[in-house]
């Protein structure tokens, strides 16, 4: 397969889907757009897929918790869907809303007698954060991050804030090589940019097979130069950051 399909899944309140879309067809994708609504009426709707993308925004206002009633959906309506669309050995990425959604059903991080291994919650300032954060990638294990080692993107988010159930469970992940994408220190500075408190940096986090991926920053704001917000000013590379993130989704299927 030289052009896989991707599902980009919305619902109300859902706002970066176009751009989401956009992102995934400059890397060399063909892209659809589905309603929530949708795919739970017509669940084969995803079968043509092979990559599965839970974009940002804010799902049904995220009344209640960023992404708990899209995420509530996935669990009683669609689990069944989703746990086969990964056994085939296909991709699943979901940004900002999307990790929290990911996070809340289990499917990122299986849930345990203990109960979730780790949640997102409200940031330490307690308000909505919007900044460019530097970040450290560890492509060891995430299909998303191949080659990466850093990134420079924007975060949009009020409960981005990472936080494991117990300090065995940050172990477990780190050596796991699971903390994908941590929040880092840029142009000469000693603090690391973890504006919303996240324990141990974390920015993103995968699944154990890396083909499962969540992560708050948002790469789909930053894949062209002009996105960045000193262009005018720095010798920059034409494609942004981001887009890396969209290619190797891309050439994990070529």
């Amino acid at each position: 397969m030289t052009q896989p399909n991707v599902l980009i899944l919305r619902a109300p309140g859902t706002n970066c889907d176009q751009e989401t879309g956009f992102a995934f067809e400059k890397a060399g994708a063909k892209v659809a757009y589905h309603h929530i609504n949708q795919l739970i009426e017509s669940p084969s709707l995803i079968s043509d897929s092979q990559i599965l993308c839970l974009p940002g925004g804010f799902s049904y206002g995220d009344d209640i918790a960023a992404g708990r009633i899209l995420a509530s959906q996935f669990q009683s309506k669609l689990s069944d869907v989703i746990h086969d669309f990964h056994s085939a050995s296909k991709l699943t990425l979901g940004i900002c809303n999307g990790f929290q959604i990911l996070i809340k059903t289990g499917f990122l991080l299986a849930e345990t007698d203990e109960g979730l291994p780790a949640t997102l919650t409200w940031n330490d300032s307690g308000r909505f954060i919007d900044r460019w954060v530097h970040l450290k990638a560890d492509s060891s294990v995430c299909a998303f991050l191949k080659d990466s080692d850093s990134m420079y993107l924007p975060i949009a988010h009020a409960e981005g804030k990472f936080v494991p159930r117990s300090e065995a469970v940050l172990s477990d992940l780190q050596a796991g090589h699971q903390l994908a994408l941590t929040y880092a220190s840029g142009n000469g500075s000693a603090q690391v940019d973890n504006f919303n408190g996240s324990t141990a940096d974390v920015a993103g986090v995968c699944d154990p097979t890396g083909r499962i991926f969540g992560l708050m920053p948002h790469p789909e704001r930053f894949i062209d130069r002009t996105q960045h917000p000193h262009w005018t000013r720095l010798e920059l590379p034409e494609e942004g950051d981001g887009l890396a993130i969209f290619r190797n989704a891309v050439e994990y299927f070529a």
